[in-house]
């Protein structure tokens, strides 16, 4: 698995994925958190891809169960892969979100190299389903060409023909933005790839992004065809500011609680976590 968008290129020399042993730290620390009287969101994707250790590693077979003894925490584990098999047999009650990063094909066969194909993860998405698993979806980094907003709509149907709207806890969208830094790291390593060649300008937290209007306008069209398909999915937008979620969305954060709230929230309902 190797994005030219991954933005760990920029912060992992050489730029290869990272899988952490240290099993025993693990999970001392996650019993002191079961023990705290909060809601939490625990992801495993941040340094590496949630499901690619499957064929090699049982980290997912003791993180699963371990959270379905408990009320207070859900388990994320976000993927670009199919690897769900080991999935099935696990007791999951309702506190393991399976999630998938999806893409155009364009996208997918020349940006994410050797990821599973769009309709892979959707299968895979639907067995998870059939198993009881909650679901996420996370379109980021959306990427502007000519023709994308068609094949997004297109992702967006072939989703929803493939699993029911009623077990999709959340649904991101964040547009491409990179470090100026990682911008020679994508032209040599993947001089093939358009990806960095858009209508960028440097935002204020110092990354390229697309103009804003760029951005307003596909989450509004994006946001219109979930809405078509699951009209109460919570959707909710990664690293943007309020006046682009008020455009894109029709609201603030803080109309809601923050966005924090809102996936504790969304979570609440789908996994039966406890109100604290």
């Amino acid at each position: 698995m190797d994005c030219s968008y991954c933005i760990l290129q920029a912060y992992f020399h050489p730029p290869v994925l990272q899988y952490f042993v240290n099993h025993d730290d693990l999970f001392v620390e996650i019993d002191r958190l079961f023990l705290k009287k909060t809601l939490t969101r625990i992801g495993t994707g941040e340094f590496t891809d949630s499901m690619i250790w499957e064929f090699w590693t049982d980290l997912s077979s003791l993180l699963v169960p371990k959270f379905s003894k408990q009320s207070r925490a859900v388990l994320e584990l976000k993927t670009k892969t199919s690897a769900v098999e080991k999935l099935k047999v696990l007791h999951h009650n309702h506190k393991t979100i399976i999630s998938w990063s999806l893409n155009t094909d364009r996208i997918i066969k020349h940006e994410e190299t050797q990821t599973a194909s769009l309709s892979a993860r959707l299968r895979a998405a639907s067995s998870c389903e059939s198993w009881g698993y909650p679901l996420g979806f996370h379109f980021d980094p959306l990427v502007i060409y000519d023709g994308c907003e068609e094949e997004y709509m297109r992702v967006i149907e072939m989703l929803f023909s493939s699993i029911s709207p009623e077990n999709v806890v959340w649904i991101s969208l964040g547009a491409f933005r990179f470090m100026p830094a990682l911008k020679p790291i994508i032209q040599k390593r993947f001089p093939a790839s358009k990806i960095v060649y858009g209508e960028f300008i440097s935002g204020l937290d110092g990354k390229m992004r697309y103009f804003k209007p760029l951005r307003i306008n596909l989450y509004r069209k994006m946001v219109s065809c979930i809405r078509e398909f699951a009209p109460h999915v919570s959707i909710y937008l990664c690293m943007e500011d309020d006046d682009v979620w008020e455009k894109s969305l029709g609201f603030l954060p803080s109309d809601r609680g923050g966005l924090p709230n809102i996936l504790d929230e969304s979570a609440v309902r789908h996994c039966g976590l406890d109100r604290i």
